[in-house]
């Protein structure tokens, strides 16, 4: 057969498949997130999501030690506190767990990189991630106790603040106040595009964070709309933020790939509790190579468009890349 153009030719061979590759990662891109509890020696399994812990500041070494020699260098930092109230207001307390954690990594570990989830879900009663009034979420009353909750992260060690709540102006907020405060060149990872949905089941379970009632619909947005999506990337741009998230990743990298052009600032997908919690279950049974399931869908999501990924499978991933298996 007379065939001029054989795409094949760039496939015969390991090496030649590697020299072509269109989609290149690197440990470095890799965040894990991590959940931090009071008290002191504690670690403790989360059911719904095998072979992940809940650790108290003291023990939270062992899993940061096994990081770095992975080559993972970055993580986000989760706080569960013993007390909850109305306002979360252990949440921007100066010994908040998050900010008692951040102080040990700093002095501990200045290789790495601290990030830190900024919402009220957490730490409120309710469970919900803002101010109530009655039963609705009182957004602006909410951006003070966000941006508060920032700063003091940042003034305990945290390099870079996300904020997760999805409260309109958020983002403006946050970097007012830490420009007043001086941190002029702290950035802020928006979770710009945050889908109300049903993946984040076994998060709430390792938190404590799930909504005494209702659900976060009236905030978090509906898992149908696209351009919305975009629309919520482009204000928390003009607003100040420095990387732009999408969460989750896997059903939604299609709004990763529509937002790649119109946005010239690193993007994250968050591969989350949900999606690490199926592909766990789904090995343990014998169904899957969860190696390499784990190595696609972290493709996957820089194929998309993604510059940064967060996961629960940020160790495992950079020893794959490490070995050549992904990347």
């Amino acid at each position: 057969m007379d065939l001029t153009v054989r795409p094949r030719r760039l496939r015969s061979s390991t090496l030649l498949r590697k020299m072509v590759r269109e989609t290149r990662v690197d440990p470095s891109s890799l965040i894990y997130p991590m959940f931090v509890i009071e008290g002191s020696n504690k670690v403790e399994e989360i059911p719904s999501m095998p072979n992940q812990f809940r650790y108290t500041v003291d023990e939270m070494d062992r899993k940061l030690d096994a990081l770095l020699k992975a080559g993972a260098s970055s993580v986000m930092l989760f706080g569960i506190p013993s007390h909850k109230d109305e306002v979360g207001s252990q949440a921007y307390a100066e010994d908040g767990i998050v900010q008692q954690a951040l102080r040990h990594c700093k002095e501990k570990y200045p290789e790495l990189y601290l990030m830190t989830d900024v919402c009220m879900c957490e730490y409120t009663s309710h469970g919900h991630c803002g101010v109530l009034c009655g039963d609705y979420v009182e957004n602006d009353k909410t951006l003070e106790l966000l941006a508060k909750t920032a700063l003091s992260h940042v003034q305990a060690g945290s390099d870079m603040v996300a904020p997760s709540d999805m409260m309109d102006g958020r983002i403006r907020a946050i970097r007012e106040l830490l420009d007043e405060n001086g941190y002029v060149t702290t950035p802020i990872m928006s979770y710009a595009v945050k889908y109300a949905s049903s993946f984040y089941g076994p998060f709430r379970d390792a938190a404590g964070s799930a909504p005494s009632f209702g659900d976060r619909k009236s905030y978090q947005m509906d898992y149908h709309n696209l351009r919305e999506g975009v629309k919520e990337a482009m204000l928390d741009v003009e607003e100040g933020a420095d990387i732009i998230m999408v969460k989750p990743a896997m059903s939604y990298l299609d709004v990763v790939r529509e937002l790649r052009p119109l946005i010239d600032l690193p993007m994250c997908a968050y591969s989350v509790s949900g999606e690490y919690a199926m592909v766990k279950a789904a090995a343990e049974k014998g169904w899957i190579d969860e190696e390499k399931i784990m190595c696609e869908m972290a493709a996957s999501a820089f194929r998309a468009g993604t510059d940064l990924y967060i996961t629960y499978y940020a160790e495992e991933l950079a020893e794959c890349m490490k070995k050549g298996l992904i990347g």
